[in-house]
């Protein structure tokens, strides 16, 4: 079984190493930010694999039923993922559909270990910016009721309050996309150091620096055409010798920064999350209890093996897909 260690979406290189110091603020306070990322990204993944090797050990104990549970619903993906693009389900449908490929992928990845990594982050929401309720007005149980004219005023007040609450979300919502963007792709970054690096900016200088700075630009040419967005944040956090880092260079080493604090708090949050130690897990508990919990859990898993049969068939159907959706969302279930 695989590793289940899960990168947020299009992450960084997991390394970077400088060459030289950093020379500016700004050159510093990035680099910082890349080595806490890197710091926290190694932590998470050093914890899943270690947890993901002892639901492994467990697995192995259980025989071909969990094996064979693993590949049932692997094999729930195709038909899921078919019904997204044949056209026949409505936006609420198609929700829960996806909705329904997530929860698959969760119960291989947290039950059996499973690395599934690629299904999450193709389906997986991005996370909301989080905006503090308005706080509510003190209000007096004695006082007057208010007069007409002051009973628009106050509503009035509350919907400049609502409205300036969704501009400020939209705004927070527009930063973290732009942030984003800006951690995927190389473009940026490629655009300022040719402008730092092109040779034409050496070329009244002598032999040996025209031609360290043409194997420079071919270096920083290379990474891009391999999309090694790493390799290039690291020559531009790098101050050239020849010449101090231009304005535009620190306004995007500052867009850099504040992406990178921001991938920084989501793994913070996400490392927590999984030191959690689930105490109710079929490995945990004394020998007696585990023997007893292994022979529950092989009975469950032939019942879910049963199940995953008679639903395959059942996705694969559109007039039987539709009429379990249905199902589902009768008994507010979220799960297969």
């Amino acid at each position: 079984m695989a590793d289940s260690s899960l990168p947020l979406r299009r992450p960084l290189p997991e390394r970077i190493t400088a060459t030289e110091p950093t020379s500016t603020p700004t050159q510093q306070a990035f680099r910082q930010a890349i080595e806490a990322v890197e710091e926290l990204r190694g932590q998470l993944h050093t914890l899943r694999a270690t947890q993901a090797a002892t639901r492994q050990a467990y697995w192995r104990q259980v025989g071909p039923l969990a094996a064979a549970t693993v590949e049932a619903r692997r094999a729930l993906y195709a038909p899921l993922e078919n019904a997204l693009l044949d056209g026949y389900l409505s936006r609420a449908e198609l929700q829960q559909v996806t909705e329904l490929l997530l929860q698959n992928a969760r119960s291989l990845q947290e039950r059996f270990g499973e690395d599934e990594a690629t299904i999450i982050n193709r389906y997986a929401p991005a996370p909301a910016p989080t905006e503090p309720p308005l706080e509510a007005e003190a209000t007096d149980t004695n006082a007057p009721p208010l007069l007409p004219h002051e009973r628009a005023a106050t509503a009035a007040r509350a919907r400049r309050q609502q409205r300036a609450q969704a501009a400020r979300a939209a705004k927070a919502q527009a930063v973290d996309t732009e942030d984003q963007a800006l951690l995927q792709n190389t473009k940026a970054a490629y655009r300022q150091l040719a402008r730092l690096h092109h040779p034409d900016r050496a070329a009244q200088a002598d032999e040996p620096t025209q031609r360290a700075q043409t194997e420079l630009m071919q270096r920083i040419t290379a990474a891009y055409a391999a999309n090694d967005l790493a390799t290039l944040l690291t020559l531009l956090a790098d101050a050239p010798a020849t010449s101090s880092p231009t304005a535009e260079t620190e306004t995007l080493l500052q867009r850099y920064t504040q992406a990178l604090a921001q991938q920084q708090a989501q793994l913070a949050k996400e490392l927590t999350a999984a030191q959690w130690t689930d105490t109710t897990a079929p490995w945990s508990g004394t020998e007696k209890q585990q023997r007893t919990r292994l022979r529950q859990l092989k009975r469950d898993l032939r019942a879910e093996l049963d199940y995953l049969g008679y639903l395959l068939p059942q996705l694969a159907d559109p007039a039987s897909l539709k009429a379990l959706l249905r199902a589902l969302t009768s008994r507010d279930q979220h799960t297969l």
